[in-house]
């Protein structure tokens, strides 16, 4: 397995599972792209309840073990320390990072969403989060009234020392400048799993990676 908390691994494309009510289904589409070379997943669910969530993160942990993935739970630190997941992503709203670190450990991943706000990542940073989620940097289907961050936040967010997530109506077409401007990760919803093809679209954002390297 990766050490993610190396942090330098911390790269590439971070796949968000969609709202999914049927479990065979979203599990189908992860694996999918867990097997086209995606080692970043946060499971994600706004819909569902605590019994379902509880039973896609425990089919979602089993996939990403298979396939030597990091599973991230959003928002949700108690589901992340009951299935023992690779960590969590916590927004403005959720729990403290001291009291998240507090919960899960210093083994686990911390990732925090700074929204368009330099001030929250820098603080983020020194209070030792492992990443910082910025965005969103595109009009977002999933998040329509989000509110829009500049790519030189990314620019700007390098000093802080910590892996940049980019996110919010990435797709294929725009990936590469939020790249370009710093992003160590781009985190991606819609364009990766509301497709025909989510294997091709998953190898589509690697490559943009690889590209970058060469």
């Amino acid at each position: 397995r990766v050490l993610f908390r190396s942090m330098r691994a911390f790269r590439g494309l971070y796949a968000v599972t969609p709202d999914c009510a049927d479990t065979g289904v979203l599990s189908g589409k992860v694996e999918a792209v867990l097997a086209a070379g995606v080692n970043l997943l946060q499971y994600r669910n706004k819909s569902a309840g605590p019994a379902l969530r509880l039973e896609q993160a425990r089919a979602l942990q089993a996939l990403c073990r298979r396939y030597a993935a990091a599973l991230i739970i959003n928002d949700d630190v108690e589901l992340a320390a009951n299935i023992d997941a690779d960590g969590v992503h916590v927004g403005i709203d959720d729990w403290t990072l001291a009291d998240t670190r507090a919960r899960l450990g210093e083994h686990k991943i911390i990732g925090v969403s700074c929204y368009d706000q330099l001030a929250r990542g820098r603080e983020a940073a020194n209070a030792g989060a492992d990443y910082i989620a910025f965005g969103s940097f595109f009009a977002s289907s999933v998040k329509p009234n989000a509110v829009r961050a500049p790519l030189s936040l990314l620019r700007e967010a390098r000093a802080f020392g910590r892996p940049l997530v980019a996110i919010g109506g990435i797709t294929l077409e725009n990936a590469r400048q939020l790249i370009d401007a710093g992003a160590d990760a781009v985190a991606v919803i819609s364009a990766l799993f509301d497709v025909a093809d989510p294997a091709n679209s998953a190898r589509g954002f690697c490559q943009l990676f690889e590209a970058q390297i060469a």
